[in-house]
This record gives C-alpha cells, sequence and structure tokens, in this order.
C-alpha cells in the first residue's frame, strides 16, 4: 500500500507541469485568463454539476464528497478542443489538447482524503492589429493558473456531510507585444512575464435524504472566500527584427525594473438541489455566483480601458441515467448516460458589452476493468462572445476522456 502512495504521489507532484493548459481564445488576452472548469468528464457531461456524490468518484469541486468515498479511487482527464472564431469580416480556426487535472482519493470509513492538481486559468492567444496600412502589433500570451490542493470530507451522520479544501495556486503568464512598420527595417518588442502564487480554501456541505421508499433528495453548498494572489512581475524591451518564417532575431534589449502586484481572487458560492434514484437517476440544477465585480487586473503589461469586470453567474442543469447498474446479460444496461445545459455570465465586459457563454453537453461512463472503475466519455459543444461591437464569437467542440479507477488500499485481516 505504501508503494501505491508513493508512485500516486510522484505522478501528481510531477503531472503539475502538464497541468499548465493551453487554450486558443482571443479571450484569454485579459485578466489572468480564461476560466478553466475544475471538476471531472462526468461532471462536465451533466452541464457542470458539482453536487452530485457517490463511493467510488472523485468531485474535485465540492470537498464534502470525500466523506461517502468508500473505494480508493484515481483519476486523470484530458480534452481535446476544436474551436471556430469569427467575426463581422473573417473566420479561423485552431485545436488543442490539454491534460485537465489528476487526482486522488483515499477513504478512511466515514472520514476522506484527497489531492491533486487541477488547471484554475489558462492564456494561449495569437492576435494581429494592423492600423492602416502602416503598423502592424502582434500579441501573443502563454501560460495560466494551476492549483495543488488537498481535500478532506466526513460524514456526520448518514444525511450530512462536511469538507474543506486547501490548495495553493500558482503559474506563470508571459505576454509579448511586437511593433512593426514596414518602412523600418528594425521592430519593438515587449515581453511581460508574471510569477502568481497564493494560497486559499473552500468549505463544502452535501446533504442526502430519501424523501419517499426509491426518490432521494440532494443539496450542496460550496463556498470559496477571496484570497490574495502575489504576481512577481518583470519586463523586458528590445529592438528586433522578424524575418519571414516568423523568426525573432534581437539586436539589443533590456531589462525594465516593474513593480510587483496582489490580485485578490474573487468570492465564489455555489448552490444545487436534485432529486434521484440511486444507482438509477437524477436531475439536477446549479447557480453560481463570482465576486468579480470589483476585480482589478494587475497582471503587468495588460492593461485596457475598454475592459471592466462585473460579477459572474452560471445556470446549469444536467443529470444522468443508468438503465441497471448490476446486470449480468448487458453491457450497455450498466453503462451511465449523462447531459446536460449550461449558460454563464463570465463577469468580462468589454465595449461595454457581457461576454456570455453558452453550453450543451452529454457523455458516458462506460465500466472498465475489475471492481467499479469506468472510463468517461464526454462532449460539449457551446458558444462565447459575439461578433458585433468590435468582438469576436467563438464557437467551440469539446471532446474529453477521462479514467476513473477504484482500488482497496485498506483491508480488514482476518485470522480463523
Amino acid at each position: 500500500m505504501i508503494k501505491k502512495i508513493l508512485v500516486v504521489t510522484l505522478v501528481l507532484i510531477t503531472g503539475y507541469s502538464y497541468a499548465q493548459e493551453g487554450t486558443t481564445s482571443p479571450y484569454s488576452f485579459y485578466g489572468i485568463g480564461l476560466q478553466k472548469f475544475k471538476g471531472t468528464v462526468e461532471n462536465r457531461s451533466m452541464g457542470g454539476l458539482s453536487m452530485l456524490s457517490d463511493s467510488i468518484h472523485l468531485n474535485l469541486q465540492n470537498p464534502a464528497a470525500y466523506g461517502d468515498l468508500r473505494l480508493t479511487a484515481y483519476t486523470i482527464g484530458t480534452t481535446y478542443g476544436k474551436y471556430s472564431i469569427e467575426n463581422e469580416t473573417a473566420s479561423s480556426s485552431k485545436d488543442n489538447a490539454t491534460i485537465e487535472y489528476l487526482g486522488l482519493g483515499i477513504p478512511m470509513g466515514k472520514f476522506g482524503l484527497g489531492f491533486g492538481v487541477i488547471p484554475s486559468t489558462a492564456v494561449g492567444y495569437d492576435l494581429i492589429s494592423l492600423e492602416g496600412s502602416e503598423t502592424e502589433r502582434r500579441f501573443t500570451g502563454r501560460g495560466g493558473l494551476n492549483k495543488v490542493y488537498v481535500s478532506a470530507g466526513i460524514n456526520l451522520n448518514e444525511n450530512l456531510s462536511v469538507g474543506l479544501d486547501f490548495n495553493y495556486n500558482f503559474g506563470n503568464i508571459e505576454t509579448k507585444a511586437i511593433l512593426r512598420n514596414p518602412d523600418l527595417e528594425r521592430g519593438t518588442r515587449e515581453i511581460n512575464s508574471s510569477d502568481l502564487s497564493g494560497v486559499g480554501f473552500a468549505i463544502g456541505i452535501n446533504y442526502k435524504s430519501l424523501i419517499t421508499e426509491k426518490l432521494e433528495l440532494t443539496a450542496s453548498i460550496v463556498s470559496r472566500p477571496s484570497s490574495k494572489l502575489s504576481s512577481d512581475n518583470s519586463r523586458e524591451l528590445a529592438t528586433v527584427n522578424v524575418d519571414n518564417f516568423g523568426r525573432e532575431i534581437v539586436f539589443e534589449s533590456q531589462n525594465i525594473s516593474v513593480a510587483d502586484s496582489d490580485l485578490d481572487l474573487p468570492a465564489e458560492l455555489k448552490i444545487g438541489t436534485g432529486i434521484g434514484e440511486p444507482k438509477k437517476w437524477f436531475v439536477g440544477a446549479e447557480f453560481n455566483f463570482q465576486d468579480t465585480e470589483n476585480f482589478s487586473d494587475r497582471i503587468s503589461g495588460n492593461n485596457d480601458n475598454n475592459v471592466s469586470y462585473e460579477n459572474a453567474l452560471s445556470y446549469k442543469m444536467g443529470g444522468y441515467f443508468i438503465p441497471k447498474f448490476n446486470s449480468l446479460t448487458s453491457y450497455f444496461n450498466r453503462v451511465v448516460y449523462r447531459a446536460g445545459i449550461r449558460y454563464e455570465k463570465t463577469g468580462l465586459n468589454i465595449n461595454n458589452q457581457s461576454i456570455d457563454e453558452f453550453g450543451i453537453s452529454f457523455g458516458v461512463g462506460l465500466p472498465v476493468g475489475s471492481l467499479f472503475s469506468n472510463a468517461n466519455l464526454g462532449f460539449e459543444y457551446g458558444q462565447r462572445g459575439r461578433t458585433d461591437f468590435g468582438l469576436v464569437r467563438e464557437n467551440f467542440f469539446n471532446f474529453s476522456v477521462s479514467l476513473s479507477l477504484n482500488d482497496k488500499w485498506f483491508r480488514q485481516l482476518k485470522f480463523n
């Protein structure tokens, strides 16, 4: 068992370097990047619901869910995204593939412990601005914010469980701006880098109760207070020449002193409720609020007078259906079928226009191996933004795959 713990710990610690998520969204230009979905493929396939917990799956969004674990659970998720981006005059398409999360949950009776790595935000854009026929400005950015977490949950009684999530946020965001004039041999380049770090925590509560012989009511609350994020900033200015292949030849460069800064990560509150028959079906709805109205972007070199922030809101609805979870004659009767829908106000406001997002999703959980392990496939189609008011609209399709593997680490030995 100790060997298993050491191996999984090593995977999770070394895996954080892969958790620095990529994106191709031009909206990741603002703030500390585009918000990532911080749940599993199972959650995402149901519109993003965070209230569900059971004995074999990890719920990365609500620490109270660890109290329900009865088997050790490992999980890893990946996503391939295909994006089309358009405005009033042009369009383009891009894609990317990323690791979404790594997690481990360990049951200890009524108590459960979990830890892992989740990307929180992502920066990944390549934008060109032409001023007349003379000046070209090119903006690129990469990086993002990641979260390493330790969570614990406990069942207070057969209906109520509570949990705490402690996390360390870290990452780097690097932005580059190149100004070129075709009449001049050389252009100018500015590179800004911000090393981000900070700690935070969240509190979760889950309530379950049978309201009839078969129907179970579920309710959930997750509160994440505002936390501080430190930004260690640096800047480099250079004279460059960009050849026909996009390679940058540096002639002169110098480092510029830039003041460090602090950011307030917004407080967040999730409230959800649903009803269903355990191990058969479930339908639920969830409301999410983020206090982003007072968020101030103090990332080095990333300011825009046309941008402001408003409170972020999201509305989610989804559920699952299992024909017969213990069927011995039909594999497909044991498959979990999931679907959901969501609408979000992201909190980002550009040119006095709110940037909203819509998504519809569905997926399946396929039983594999021994115990209750499964492979999960998720599909999501959605839109972000709009094409008028000088903005762009993104149409995206995400295909996600995860493994949720179970094992028994703590066995009671019996002797005759």
